[in-house]
């Protein structure tokens, strides 16, 4: 079984200092690296989960406020939620401390028998909170209430026929659920942090990426060999797929399902204190190998930012 859950999830913001403030006070995640864009080094890359950074509690996102990058739009070809899991009966608690923070609360239909209320970034970005008692991974924060890791993406297709069959029969995934407009799948478990629902709607207009949208989606594999097999098996299906991409934290693969959603397959080694002890993870900024000769002039061109 490869693909062992989710590895993490990505997504372009506007202004750094809000989105730090929002996953710190607002989510009470840590802030386990803060890097620069590999593809574009004047840009920050955050990322945010539990004490270590494990796969399956990560959420980042690339902040492009005043670089020319346009607010996208959510439709079909993207995760259009991205949910957290949360002790169950803790709701209660969540809407008084997201509502201490300015941040509204609305509340959803129940996630196949989980309660769920949503909320939104100033970015524009759509999470959710689960409640659910399947959840043992310890967190960040020390407090109840505290977010556990992520619980699920929904993805927006607009025939899901052929997203499920890929899922299916190259990643492994199983579908387990189904209702009105959506489909659940799992993998290596039925447990948070291990759960795509893929919502479809026919009618759907193409999303767009920019400020405020999930960028792509990422899932856990085990090994560098396991990846390399899976990326053969990826082509001869019949999808483009990226050479490696060595991110330093984890190497990478990308590729596009058939309904348009970007996926990452990302290895869960070597991980985040590779350059970082546990207890300093996303105090200094760490940069791409070959890049801390240009140190002063990276920093020099990005916004500072206090946390």
């Amino acid at each position: 079984m490869p693909i062992l859950g989710l590895h993490h999830v990505t997504a372009t913001v506007d202004e750094a200092q809000p989105d730090l403030d929002f996953c710190l006070d607002g989510l009470g995640l840590r802030l386990v690296k803060k890097t620069v864009n590999f593809d574009n080094h004047h840009v920050y890359h955050f990322y945010y989960g539990d004490e270590r950074g494990t796969p399956g509690t990560i959420w980042t996102t690339f902040p492009y406020a005043n670089r020319n990058v346009k607010v996208g739009t959510k439709g079909a070809g993207q995760v259009v939620a991205t949910a957290f899991s949360v002790p169950n009966g803790s709701l209660d608690e969540w809407r008084i401390h997201l509502g201490s923070k300015g941040i509204a609360v609305n509340d959803l239909p129940p996630r196949f028998g989980e309660p769920a209320i949503g909320l939104s970034d100033l970015s524009g970005l759509m999470f959710e909170l689960i409640a659910t008692d399947r959840d043992a991974r310890a967190p960040w924060a020390r407090d109840e209430k505290a977010i556990r890791g992520l619980h699920s993406v929904t993805l927006l297709v607009r025939d899901p026929a052929k997203t499920v069959d890929l899922m299916s029969s190259l990643l492994d995934w199983t579908v387990v659920d189904e209702t009105e407009g959506r489909i659940r799948v799992a993998v290596n478990g039925c447990g948070p942090g291990r759960l795509v629902d893929i919502a479809h709607d026919p009618n759907a207009e193409p999303a767009v990426n920019g400020l405020g949208t999930v960028h792509h989606v990422a899932m856990a594999i085990g090994s560098e060999e396991e990846q390399l097999q899976l990326r053969e098996r990826l082509i001869a299906y019949g999808c483009k797929v990226t050479e490696v991409r060595d991110r330093c934290y984890f190497k990478s693969i990308y590729f596009r399902e058939p309904g348009n959603v970007l996926f990452e397959v990302a290895t869960i080694s070597p991980g985040f204190t590779v350059d970082e002890d546990v207890a300093m993870l996303g105090r200094s900024l760490k940069l791409p190998p070959g890049e801390e000769p240009h140190r002063a002039e990276i920093e020099a061109g990005l916004v500072p930012v206090r946390y």
